[in-house]
């Protein structure tokens, strides 16, 4: 299964993207049939590559990416590494032994690959992912870490027959006009990156999805080490415990903010310790960076229009319930060190459960502006604020994101959270390329 235009959050300013989507629009293909033919006329470049570390789940992928790939650094170690989606321009997407790619290197491979597939049927995604596989194949490195775009069993990354170790993060309801209806259904489609004799690393889960997990898992013969049954981590007197079966490990805090980043930091650790070979540095996890994940923002438009009005202002792309619940435990930690009030300002993309995402703030009693961005498939202003009221919070709406930061910036300096999905993150840090990841 690849990744469909209508939940890629792509900017269309992407002279890269705007290429890509027009030669190769949505191709929904429930398979890997395709990506698997264009890479063997690729020469297999899969097969190629330093030990990879695969991490699917729904929500803290890219954490976990971030966090292994810091850890490596910290090792003085390169890492290739692909994510998405990216939040301003594609090259986010493919950083190649520690640098993201370049213009020139994109258009050079899309040339190659665009001949190898020779007309035929493929995805964006799918293609995204034979140009990182070709990129990372012809560039030394000592790991890569590959991030599932969606789901996992079908997803174009899952091409790899032996992987060095597997990774799936919490698994929760999200896309499921793709990979439902029921959370074991979603929990079989991540299962499907798993491989026998590899070891795979699982965060803690609901029990209907580590049923399915185990289960797939005896299949294939996969040795499991599953947080909070084989392994565990916590916070002790502002550090990070990992307590594992053979050695407990005391290292600094994670750089990334939140309760949830806890568990995110020390699957990563875990996955590390899974290959012990590559000897990844579990202190690196104290310098990753991952933008738009409890982000504080203190540059740019925005940040200046808050920092006037003495509020001090967030970014999170987190879009689902369980995302909503990690973003709410955050807020308490926030609040707890610095009282104030809470305004969110809020924009979703249709086919999300804006209610279910807001009811995890209901506690906190925060102030919603209601808003939208550039998607034909965002939510209007008036929509996401039903969902907000529904929820029993005050909600006002604005036009767009500076008027609804402006507005929430006027009450009595809060903290204010912008959050509700990817895209509309990056349309916050596209306002300025001081905000732009690197």
């Amino acid at each position: 299964m690849t990744e469909p235009t209508r939940y890629d959050a792509v900017r269309a300013s992407d002279e890269i993207v705007a290429r890509l989507r027009a030669r190769h629009p949505d191709l929904i293909d429930l398979t890997t049939d395709r990506v698997l033919r264009l890479l063997e006329a690729l020469g297999r470049p899969q097969d190629r590559l330093p030990p990879v570390i695969h991490v699917a789940g729904t929500n803290g992928k890219g954490s976990v990416c971030a966090y292994l790939r810091a850890m490596a650094e910290a090792a003085g170690l390169k890492a290739h590494v692909l994510t998405s989606p990216h939040l301003v321009r594609f090259a986010e997407r493919i950083r190649v032994a520690g640098t993201l790619i370049s213009d020139a290197a994109m258009a050079d491979l899309i040339d190659r690959v665009e001949a190898a597939n020779a007309g035929q049927p493929i995805s964006f995604f799918e293609l995204t992912t034979a140009i990182a596989l070709l990129a990372f194949a012809e560039t030394p490195a000592d790991v890569a870490i590959i991030e599932v775009g969606l789901g996992g069993r079908f997803d174009a990354s899952n091409v790899f027959d032996r992987p060095a170790a597997t990774v799936i993060t919490p698994v929760d309801y999200d896309h499921l006009e793709m990979l439902g209806p029921d959370l074991g259904k979603i929990a079989w489609e991540k299962a499907g990156i798993m491989r026998r004799g590899v070891p795979c690393i699982v965060a803690r889960q609901a029990d209907e999805a580590m049923a399915v997990i185990e289960r797939e898992a005896r299949k294939v013969g996969a040795p499991l080490t599953v947080m909070g049954q084989d392994f565990d981590v916590w916070e002790e007197r502002g550090r990070l415990v990992v307590q594992m079966e053979d050695q407990l490990l005391d290292l600094p805090m994670p750089s990334l903010f939140g309760r949830h980043q806890v568990g995110n930091a020390g699957l990563a650790v875990a996955a590390g310790l899974a290959v012990p070979t590559l000897g990844l540095e579990p202190d690196g996890i104290a310098g990753a960076i991952w933008p738009a994940r409890f982000q504080r923002l203190t540059k740019g438009p925005l940040a200046r229009l808050a920092a006037d009005r003495g509020a001090t202002l967030w970014l999170d792309g987190g879009h689902n319930p369980h995302a909503g619940h990690a973003l709410a435990e955050a807020c308490d930690i926030l609040l707890n060190r610095d009282p104030r009030s809470l305004a969110l300002v809020v924009g979703m993309l249709s086919r999300k459960d804006p209610q279910g995402f807001l009811e995890a703030f209901a506690h906190l009693a925060p102030r919603v502006v209601a808003t939208t961005f550039d998607s034909p498939n965002a939510l209007t202003p008036s929509q996401v604020a039903e969902a907000g009221r529904a929820a029993g919070m005050e909600v006002d709406e604005a036009a767009d994101i500076r008027a609804a930061v402006e507005l929430a910036a006027g009450w009595d300096s809060p903290h204010i959270l912008i959050c509700g999905g990817l895209h509309f993150a990056g349309d916050v840090l596209a306002m300025s390329p001081e905000t732009w990841p690197t």
